[in-house]
């Protein structure tokens, strides 16, 4: 059916940028990998994009996610991408056994949380990247990057069944500060691996959405993501995924499981 080929498609025009972003940068290109953010969508087409073959979404709120969650297969690998409050986190992780990722870790209080009810409901470790807030905004969640040691030291040293699997930024909306945030994380990443002790490959980098994806792959991201052109107008005439059910994400491969049948080099423009 025509509305279905859509997502898949899309998706598929995606992953064709990021491995042509790979390759400039001289990156392995099958290092990176698609996670479709399902945001505001429905299971329907998150369902389509499963069928396609596709395994890995993400959820900004909690009651989204853990409403969706048991309407789909148990296969799916979740990863919770926005802010989390304290109080959510029991019901996040007890709805959803297959969450995967917590990407936005802000501070010891929801990593210490999220490490006692993990425990207590006895799950395995769950991965979590710190958030780094590299803009400066003050309307913006995040550690200041010169707290991003000690909160992934924190995670790391302190919350045992936690996993620190890296760091995560969201620029200017307006990415008039691409750059700048992206060697800011970059330079993070510095910092906390020699801190901890942990090579640059065990530290991943979430940096880059739907207007600068392809410049964060070239300076080092691991997963980056691709928000709904409804918010990025600017980027319009340059593609067609102001039509797309979903936003993207694209962690590196090796984090996450797909199945697509071209050895992981996962689609885009899928939701």
């Amino acid at each position: 059916m025509e509305c279905a080929a859509v997502p898949v498609t899309s998706l598929r025009s995606v992953v064709d940028r990021v491995q042509r972003a790979a390759e400039r940068s001289s990156r392995q290109p099958e290092r990176v990998q698609v996670v479709a953010v399902s945001k505001t969508k429905p299971v329907s087409l998150i369902r389509q994009v499963y069928d396609a073959g596709h395994r890995c979404f993400g959820e900004n709120y909690v009651q989204e996610i853990i409403e969706k969650a048991p309407q789909l297969p148990e296969d799916i690998e979740w990863h919770f991408i926005g802010h989390l409050q304290s109080n959510k986190v029991k019901a996040l992780l007890s709805g959803v056994p297959n969450l995967a990722m917590v990407e936005s870790v802000d501070d010891e209080k929801i990593a210490n949380h999220l490490d006692r009810v993990v425990a207590n409901i006895g799950r395995k470790p769950l991965k979590v990247l710190v958030q780094v807030n590299t803009s400066g905004e003050e309307t913006k969640s995040g550690v200041d990057p010169s707290g991003c040691v000690e909160l992934a030291r924190h995670v790391k040293m302190s919350c045992p069944n936690l996993e620190f699997s890296g760091l995560m930024t969201i620029g200017m909306l307006d990415y008039t500060s691409t750059p700048e945030n992206f060697r800011a994380l970059s330079n993070c990443r510095i910092e906390v691996c020699k801190a901890l002790g942990i090579t640059e490959e065990e530290c991943e980098l979430s940096m880059g959405m739907s207007g600068d994806f392809e410049q964060a792959i070239e300076m080092g991201s691991t997963i980056s993501s691709i928000l709904e052109e409804e918010k990025h107008p600017r980027r319009r005439k340059e593609n067609s995924l102001n039509s797309l059910l979903m936003l993207y994400k694209f962690p590196r491969l090796g984090l996450w499981h797909s199945r697509f049948s071209p050895p992981v080099t996962v689609s885009s423009g899928v939701l």
